[in-house]
């Protein structure tokens, strides 16, 4: 039996309203005067006999094809970083958007990022997005600002494309906050070693809490490596040798702070009773799984991807106010997750900085 086309008429007569109301509904035409209840009740009867706008017939209409692009620098192929697909590919969704995947690899020359950006281009898509892996301030393909675009985890150099960043200061203000609050005052940092806007920001957050507490900075107590496990535990193990440890540390990443755990394992040191520890990323196949679990700072993949998907829709609908957000990235709280790495010193005098 051959299913019957459901067209726009088929759905006005059932909504009793005229085809221009269905349209106008459907469509989300600005300023049109139609209640809430006719709105409603054209919804309901679309749904109800399965009718979709003709997404071709649509296009040639509007000049739009219903797509968005997503330029992704590997986040595609890495498990932490896909909610910021995650993020977008729902808020797309709600907007009736489809989005279009192309992973680049990190570390693609500029001609090939062009070439990804045209690969986007020839499929017609309404606007793009660009994720990086990692936070940075990236140069753009040229041709990519001829067309409405905003950055994901990064930001423009030229200050033309709005963009949405991690609050990393904030981020690690909320880790070492929960150490001081715990009454910790000697607090080691494995700080990454790249010079990347993480590194820096993650530094001013741990200055501003210690600041804020009383306590004096101690540059010997900031050790800077790459931000890896091995890389952790060596660090860690260094600065738990001496006789002056410190009581809690704050690691750059969750990575970084599974080796810290080794280090104090290897040193009979007990987490959390003798040493309190602190991660960032929240990266759940580490921080969830490691014992006892890490306490540690989420970063906002999903809110990142759903804000930009919200801003492009914005820009593509032709708001211009919007790419004033180019001059300065838009910071996303990273919020505190609390699990078993964090208890009170066993002394809260043992060699405490002087304020």
């Amino acid at each position: 039996m051959v299913r019957k086309h459901i067209g726009i008429r088929d759905v006005a007569e059932a909504a009793g309203v005229s085809v221009t109301t269905v349209s106008h509904v459907l469509n989300n035409t600005p300023h049109s005067r139609t209640s809430s209840e006719t709105r409603a009740r054209v919804k309901d009867a679309a749904a109800r006999l399965g009718y979709g706008p003709n997404r071709m017939a649509q296009g040639l209409r509007t000049q739009r094809s219903g797509m968005i692009g997503l330029l992704s620098e590997e986040i595609a192929t890495t498990p932490h970083a896909g909610r910021i697909i995650l993020g977008a590919q729902e808020t797309a969704r709600a907007h009736d958007l489809t989005l279009v995947i192309i992973n680049s690899e990190r570390d693609s020359n500029d001609e090939n990022h062009r070439a990804d950006v045209d690969a986007l281009l020839n499929r017609q898509v309404d606007g793009i997005l660009y994720a990086t892996m990692y936070h940075r301030e990236l140069s753009l393909p040229a041709n990519l600002l001829g067309t409405p675009a905003v950055l994901i985890d990064a930001s423009d150099r030229a200050g033309l494309v709005p963009s949405v960043v991690p609050d990393e200061e904030g981020g690690a203000v909320a880790a070492v906050q929960a150490l001081t609050d715990a009454g910790h005052r000697r607090i080691g940092f494995l700080n990454n070693i790249d010079d990347v806007p993480a590194t820096h920001g993650r530094l001013e957050g741990y200055r501003a809490v210690l600041s804020a507490a009383g306590i004096r900075f101690d540059p010997g107590l900031v050790s800077n490596s790459p931000s890896e496990t091995a890389a952790g535990y060596e660090a860690a193990r260094a600065m738990l040798d001496r006789a002056d440890r410190p009581t809690a540390l704050f690691c750059y990443n969750d990575r970084m702070a599974m080796g810290a755990y080794r280090a104090a394992a290897e040193l009979g040191l007990s987490i959390p009773r003798d040493l309190s520890i602190v991660g960032f990323d929240n990266q759940e196949l580490i921080a969830a799984n490691i014992y006892p679990a890490l306490t540690t700072v989420a970063l906002p993949h999903y809110e990142m991807g759903a804000w930009a998907v919200e801003t492009l829709v914005g820009l593509m609908a032709g708001h211009e106010e919007l790419r004033l957000l180019a001059d300065q990235p838009t910071l996303i709280a990273c919020p505190l997750v609390e699990r078993d790495s964090i208890a009170p010193p066993l002394s809260t005098d043992r060699n405490s900085p002087k304020d």
